[in-house]
Order: C-alpha cells, then sequence, then structure tokens
C-alpha cells in the first residue's frame, strides 16, 4: 500500500512540473522568424514576404525579421519599379507596397550593408522603414534559441 501511494505522489509531483514547464512555454509566446532573402525574382521575394508577414506576424510570432542580401536588396530601391506578381495582382501591391505593409504591422526588415554597398545603394535610396543592418543586429536575432531560420 505504501508503494502505491508513493507512485500515486511521484505521479502528482511529475504532472505538477509538466504543467508548469507548459505554462512557462506559453508565456514566452511563439517563436519569432529570421528569413534570408537573397533573390530580386518577385515570385519567391512575394511568397517570402507574405509568409512573414500573413503566415508569422499576424498569428502572433514574434519577432519576424527579413533579412535583405545579395541580389534581394534591389527590391526595397524606391526608385526601381517594382513588378506586381500574379499573387498579388487582385490586391495590385508592388513588392515595395508588400514590405511597407510588414513593416507598418510591425516586421522589421534588415538590409545587408555589404551587399548594398556592392549594389551601389544606401540607406537613402530604400524605401522608409527599412533598417541598414549590422552584425550586432543580425546576430540577436539569428542566434536567438526562440527564433526560427527559413530562406529563400
Amino acid at each position: 500500500m505504501r508503494m502505491f501511494k508513493n507512485t500515486i505522489i511521484m505521479l502528482f509531483a511529475a504532472m505538477a512540473i509538466l504543467q508548469g514547464a507548459v505554462s512557462a512555454n506559453a508565456d514566452a509566446g511563439k517563436p519569432g522568424l529570421f528569413i534570408n532573402l537573397t533573390t530580386d525574382d518577385t515570385w519567391s521575394a512575394a511568397k517570402a514576404i507574405m509568409f512573414a508577414h500573413e503566415k508569422a506576424l499576424k498569428n502572433g510570432h514574434s519577432p519576424v525579421a527579413i533579412w535583405m542580401n545579395v541580389r534581394a536588396v534591389y527590391l526595397a530601391d524606391k526608385k526601381r519599379a517594382s513588378h506586381v506578381h500574379g499573387l498579388m495582382r487582385e490586391s495590385n501591391m508592388s513588392i515595395q507596397d508588400m514590405l511597407a505593409a510588414f513593416i507598418k504591422d510591425g516586421g522589421t526588415v534588415i538590409m545587408c550593408q555589404a551587399c548594398s554597398k556592392a549594389a551601389g545603394l544606401t540607406q537613402a535610396d530604400y524605401i522608409d522603414g527599412v533598417t541598414m543592418g549590422s552584425w550586432e543586429l543580425i546576430e540577436s536575432i539569428l542566434f536567438d534559441p526562440n527564433v526560427k531560420t527559413l530562406s529563400w
């Protein structure tokens, strides 16, 4: 009988520990998302931005950041006309419009400094709200254990 009592006590203790762990995880919120976008292909970029905005940010994930590097830096150049891709044809949104809406809703768009320099672009060339990246900023998001990474 004593063994049965000890087993019941241990079972309740285990349940309390598990409940505490689940509760702590729920309080931590949903993990963030870091998207590595390297292309200036508007189809791929539209999918990446839409996923970051509509699927991650609007569903409570935080932080949600898009790191635009390699050729992707051209997509936020306010002097460069953006194709309205078939996926966005109904809403008539360009890539710049999508990025601006993402930023407005709390998303972060980070430009690679080295790629911007190679492309001949500066902070002044980009749409409003874009952040010029630094290693410290990228590192703080990319290596956060509560952030997932996805590449396009």
